[in-house]
């Protein structure tokens, strides 16, 4: 079976090229899907554990890099994370700094994301701590406070202009995915309602609350519903409540992920940008749409 090795990088050397050659002597000459940034190596495998032999050979190199069979890389469905992932911030961590409890909020966030807490237990908590919060509170911090990863808007238009469905399915909240998902073009979005009464918050989330075996569900609807196979899906996260879809998609992409999740899932992306799912599913510079 032909395989491709993508390597991504800003930038990406000739002698980056060569080391990687070296290591792999019968790999084909060099693709590049966009010059100086990323580039394909096809292989005639096996891939097993060659990402993690690469990353020693590269030796802290900040260069992003995974092989896998050439045939099936195009995806039919992105279901993507929003936190973190899709936007830089954590919204309910924007949320509680305008009650003064930013790092109280921010570091159960981190445990959650981590994989310590109990997600479900982990959200209500925290959104205990909300309580009070306007409906304005949240659109300040919406404008204010929470801007697309760079490269979103391209990852979306992209899968969408090749004939892809994208979703938007966070743990966070909807007041928030509507916004993005509008903003960045998403098909579809869904997410944890909050409890209001009043024009302000309650401090409960209306159950049940979507965590890492809703994600996996959304995924698998979502595929099954439009005739998708396993294999032709897309999952990329950041935190340990979306490891299970990572793991069940056929790519799956930690991205800029917590420890827990990049040491398992099959693909990572540590330094790139989101453009980066685009160079791993094989497109060039020129196929991408802003």
């Amino acid at each position: 079976m032909s395989h491709v090795l993508t390597l991504i990088a800003k930038p990406l050397t000739d002698d980056h090229i060569r080391l990687v050659q070296s290591f792999l002597p019968n790999a084909g000459a060099p693709d590049w899907l966009a010059d100086g940034l990323a580039c394909d190596l096809r292989f005639p495998g096996p891939a097993r554990g060659l990402d993690q032999q690469l990353r020693a050979v590269l030796d802290g190199a900040e260069i992003d890099l995974y092989s896998q069979p050439e045939s099936g890389r195009r995806k039919r469905l992105l279901v993507a994370d929003m936190d973190s992932t899709i936007i830089t911030a954590e919204c309910i961590d924007e949320m509680a700094d305008l009650l003064d409890l930013k790092a109280q909020v921010a570091a159960i966030t981190e445990r959650a994301m981590a994989g310590e807490l109990d997600f479900p237990r982990a959200l209500r908590e925290r959104a205990h701590m909300l309580k009070g919060l306007r409906r304005d509170d949240l659109q300040s911090v919406y404008e204010q406070r929470i801007h697309l990863t760079l490269g979103a808007r391209q990852l979306v238009a992209t899968m969408r202009a090749h004939g892809a469905f994208c979703a938007l399915v966070s743990g966070g909240f909807s007041h928030f995915t509507r916004q993005v998902a509008a903003a960045t073009g998403f098909d579809h979005q869904q997410a944890n309602e909050l409890e209001w009464a009043g024009g302000r918050l309650t401090g409960r989330v209306v159950e049940p609350i979507l965590g890492a075996a809703e994600k996996l569900a959304a995924l698998q609807s979502l595929a099954a519903g439009r005739g998708i196979a396993a294999g032709d899906t897309l999952a990329v996260g950041d935190g340990a409540n979306d490891l299970a879809m990572i793991q069940n998609a056929g790519l799956g992409v930690a991205y800029h992920a917590k420890p827990i999740v990049a040491e398992a899932a099959a693909a990572r992306i540590d330094h790139g940008d989101l453009t980066a799912l685009l160079y791993l599913q094989g497109y060039r510079a020129d196929q991408i749409k802003s």
